[in-house]
This record gives C-alpha cells, structure tokens and sequence, in this order.
C-alpha cells in the first residue's frame, strides 16, 4: 500500500504543537491482519506532541519507533499509570515498547515521525481510553 492509499487522518493543531497526519495501513478498513494495527504518524514542522492525549489500550499493546529526528534531538517518551509516570528518552531510530495498562504519549525537541504497531484481539483504530493531561503526575 502506498502512503498516498493509507487512509491519512489529520488531527491536533498547531495551537496546541501536535498537528500531526496519521497514515493507517494495517487496519479494519485496510490491509487485514488478524491481529496487528499498524501505521505511521508525522508531525508537522513547530509540532513536537503526539498521540495527545495520552491514552491506553487495554486490549492491546503498542511499540512506537522513532525516525527523521536529527541526531542533535531527543524524544520523551511517557509511559505508565497516570498517578505514576516515567519517561525513556529517545533517539533517532530507537523503538519503545508500551504495555497494555500503560498510558503513553511524547514530546520532541524538535518534529519527528514515528511508525506504530499495536497487537491485541482488539483491532478497531479508535479503541482508546483518553487520560487527562491534566491527571497526569
């Protein structure tokens, strides 16, 4: 499937740094697996937040991995419960691997892309439980 034929979602805004486009390949309406949701996410120049808000997947876990950051950059990545966050710090070419009970989202030094694979038994794009960035400590 070319990027072109990738089902692009915009979402987020330059108010809030996260105007991204979300390419679905491997999806209910796309590419069929009988497990795996997969696609790429690009944020545009001035934007460095994605996947906000933060969020789980419950019935499925997530692995992100990081591409066109320049060397000189950096992404935190935050995982965990809301009440109880960490972070990984992230290069360019690096992956990062979320857990179901995990909220996750990032911030960047600078824009970046970042594919995506989700696997579960859930395979609907928009199953997410949303965390309040304001909850979030």
């Amino acid at each position: 499937m070319t990027k072109a034929e990738a089902s692009p979602v915009h979402l987020g805004d330059f108010s809030t740094s996260n105007k991204r486009t979300i390419y679905k390949y491997i999806h209910n309406d796309g590419i069929q697996s009988c497990q795996l949701v997969m696609g790429l996410t690009t944020l545009e120049e001035g934007c460095v937040w994605n996947s906000v808000p933060p969020h789980t997947h419950i019935r499925r876990m997530e692995a992100y991995f990081y591409f066109d950051l320049n060397s000189a950059h950096r992404v935190m990545h935050f995982m965990g419960e809301p009440q109880e966050t960490r972070h990984l710090v992230v290069a360019n070419n690096e992956a990062v691997l979320s857990a179901p009970w995990s909220m996750h989202f990032g911030v960047g030094t600078s824009n970046y892309g970042f594919i995506w694979g989700m696997a579960g038994e859930n395979k609907e794009f928009t199953d997410m439980d949303p965390v309040a960035i304001a909850s979030i400590k």
